[in-house]
């Protein structure tokens, strides 16, 4: 069963994670959404459908974009719905999620990104409604987390070879279930709180002393938590983290390695927080938060949120953020004063809306030289991707 994902015009906007990376890419809780759609669907996903600029995405084992047009039988999932399920419709929320296509489609009608999957679901056959979420805002990925952590602890702990996380040697409270897979290294003086929602850690990964997991809560594969409070959190594959953390996503790959608050944020994949780099996550007037969209500035509606932070991201020690700031791909930002609610990708600096442009073959020595440090090689097709990024970069204003 052959799965190509799909990011719509919508999805295409989805900064500033869209300028590096198809949706389908990101983080929904504790997995991939692409990884979502081929556990749900027991299939392969074989390519999917982007812009233009990402022609040359090359990632860990993510497919690669679609060149030629695609198959009879093909399922096309759509990258903002992590949901579940098998039929030749699926529908989410009376929505098209996904559709299995009865004849061969042009790789140029998905070009622009406009064409919708009602458009291509077979008339003769009736759609299955199946659990599960939309994205339709780049920020359902931090107000939808709890619920997703949730839903994805229990049914990923039945799949995995678990031991308690009292039998790991950790104090636990509360009566949800926090579990530990065998692999994994939890050191004395660590707690689970599972008052609240349940715990899963994955192999390889390493609780130092004094680290409090808050549930819903979720330790990807090989990350190494250095001690503080991390509640309602997803942290993705061999990350860093240390201090307290709140309602916060780390793709993978992310170091927040030190003291300072980081809540209600998105951390993108190769992100690094200088010490003490504080986020804000709540308006002094308890309001609405708004946030810098490609299509102007919106309101939430979310009381708490903190900063989006884009693939490669950077900032410096002591490094202070507003409520509802978004952070661009590959940007470096340091500032003596409060930053711009809004950094523009691939920026150096960050006093203003203006910042010098971060010279691209400057940004991709400096990415291949993170990236070994963690046994990354960056091939000539990753390149590539990156130039074509930095090329697309969007402006404030």
């Amino acid at each position: 069963m052959n799965i190509v994902l799909y990011d719509d015009e919508r999805a295409r906007r989805f900064e500033p994670f869209s300028l590096t990376r198809p949706v389908s890419e990101l983080r929904a809780g504790t997995e991939i959404v692409r990884r979502r759609w081929e556990t749900a669907l027991a299939g392969d996903a074989v390519a999917f459908l982007g812009a233009a600029h990402l022609a040359d995405f090359e990632e860990i084992d993510a497919p690669l974009m679609a060149t030629r047009d695609i198959a009879a039988g093909t399922i096309i999932a759509h990258s903002l719905a992590p949901v579940d399920g098998t039929a030749a419709v699926w529908t989410s929320g009376g929505r098209v999620a996904a559709v299995r296509v009865p004849r061969s489609v042009s790789i140029d009608s998905f070009r622009d990104g406009a064409l919708t999957l009602e458009s291509l679901a077979p008339n003769d056959v009736g759609p299955v409604e199946i659990a599960g979420w939309w994205l339709d805002e780049v920020w359902d990925l931090v107000r939808q987390l709890p619920d997703m952590l949730a839903s994805d602890i229990s049914w990923r702990v039945d799949a995995l070879d678990t031991v308690s996380a009292a039998e790991s040697g950790a104090a636990v409270v509360g009566a949800y279930p926090a579990r530990v897979e065998r692999g994994a290294s939890v050191e004395p003086y660590v707690v689970f709180d599972a008052t609240a929602g349940a715990i899963l850690v994955r192999r390889g990964s390493t609780l130092a002393p004094f680290t409090r997991l808050v549930g819903p809560c979720y330790v990807g594969e090989d990350s190494a938590i250095a001690g503080g409070r991390i509640a309602a959190t997803s942290v993705g594959d061999q990350c860093r983290v240390h201090g307290e953390v709140s309602m916060t996503v780390f793709l993978g790959h992310a170091n927040k390695s030190h003291d300072g608050f980081v809540g209600h944020s998105y951390l993108g994949r190769w992100t690094n927080l200088g010490a003490s780099t504080v986020t804000s996550n709540l308006k002094n007037t308890y309001g609405s938060v708004a946030l810098w969209t490609p299509t102007g500035v919106r309101d939430t509606g979310m009381q708490f949120l903190g900063t989006m932070f884009g693939d490669h991201a950077k900032t410096a020690i002591a490094t202070r953020l507003t409520t509802g700031t978004v952070i661009g791909a590959g940007a470096n930002v340091f500032a003596t004063t409060m930053v711009p609610k809004v950094v523009a990708p691939f920026s150096w600096g960050g006093d203003s809306g203006d910042a010098p442009v971060y010279a691209v073959d400057k940004f991709v020595t400096v990415a291949e030289r993170v990236m070994s440090r963690r046994h990354v090689a960056l091939s000539e097709r990753a390149r590539r991707w990156l130039h074509a990024a930095h090329a697309a970069r969007w402006q404030v204003g």
